[in-house]
């Protein structure tokens, strides 16, 4: 008998933490809950109340994917106010072990297991296998990962911040928006522009540009009302969102060799649908001059499964030390 299962897994954001459930060997997370993180103090207490919902004991093994660097003991969360010791947390819950790892290495664990249904190809290529895959993807922030196999057919998940990038014009169109996002931030890097936050602050741009007082807008107005044609500079914005996204895929892929895919998750991008497949995604993915060819071949996956995260969190139990 596995003295190891059952297993409690999560994938924290800066908005919400979601948790499940892995029973036994072979099972899929299930018994998956959903909390917003502002209406909790810790995540220690998320926790808890999802182990008292559910009728659940502590477990012996427990993965967390958490929207932050994991560098050590100590975790402070980028787009959060939580933060706390690892090795504190799992002592107070009782746990045997917990691994603590960035959502996008979580992400990234999971896409051995997705196939079919779960991604959506946007433009050509073809996957090459054991080569590395690319994952980025936009929510709250802009998470970036990658996975390479070694030699012996272990999964090696790329750790990076590669959400703060600085963020590159391909046009004039976007220098202009990237003159106020440096005007702004003074940094503009990737995350500025690709994300929930990203979004708005291209609506913002482009209003100014136009020469118009933009709404109070969330991230979800914008994009609403781009797919649905009712606001000229919504749509410009979520256009300019694709295009900088396909962008940065195109160096990421670059950067790491992709030659086995690049995946786009988050909770944004497989919210578009057809939309952001007509979008100038892929053809600024492949506009890197004379790798234009390489790049071609590679294809670009949008994740569509539901909770991919989880499953990753509850791979790397076994991958990862």
């Amino acid at each position: 008998m596995d003295q190891t299962y059952p297993r409690l897994v999560g994938d924290i954001g800066g908005t919400n933490a979601r948790l499940a459930w892995v029973a036994a060997p072979g099972r899929l997370p299930e018994r998956v809950r959903t909390y917003a993180c502002a209406a909790h103090e810790s995540l220690e207490s998320v926790i808890r109340a999802y182990l008292e919902q559910e009728g659940l004991d502590i477990p012996p093994w427990c993965a967390i994917g958490i929207a932050n660097p994991v560098t050590g003991d100590r975790v402070q969360m980028t787009n959060h106010h939580w933060a706390f010791s690892i090795r504190a947390m799992r002592e107070s819950l009782g746990l045997r072990r917990l691994l603590v790892l960035n959502d996008f290495t979580a992400l990234a664990m999971s896409l051995p297991s997705l196939a079919g249904g779960d991604l959506r190809p946007v433009g050509g290529g073809q996957a090459v296998e054991g080569e590395p895959r690319a994952l980025l993807g936009a929510g709250t922030g802009l998470g970036v990962s990658g996975l390479l196999s070694s030699g012996g057919g272990r999964l090696v998940p790329v750790n990076g911040e590669g959400g703060h990038v600085t963020l590159a014009a391909a046009d004039e169109d976007e220098e202009a928006v990237l003159r106020l996002l440096r005007r702004r931030f003074g940094h503009a890097s990737a995350e500025r522009a690709l994300s929930g936050p990203g979004l708005v602050h291209l609506y913002d741009a482009v209003c100014e540009l136009r020469g118009v007082a933009p709404a109070a807008l969330t991230p979800a107005d914008v994009s609403h009302a781009a797919l649905a044609a009712q606001d000229p500079a919504c749509e410009q914005a979520l256009a300019l969102f694709c295009s900088f996204l396909g962008n940065v895929a195109g160096n990421l892929a670059l950067t790491l060799g992709a030659r086995g895919g690049v995946y786009i998750g988050g909770g944004i991008v497989p919210r578009l649908g057809p939309w952001f497949d007509r979008s100038a995604f892929r053809r600024r993915f492949e506009d890197k001059g004379r790798f234009r060819s390489y790049l071609a071949g590679i294809p670009t996956y949008v994740v569509q499964a539901q909770h991919p995260a989880l499953l990753g969190a509850a791979r790397a139990l076994d991958e990862l030390s």
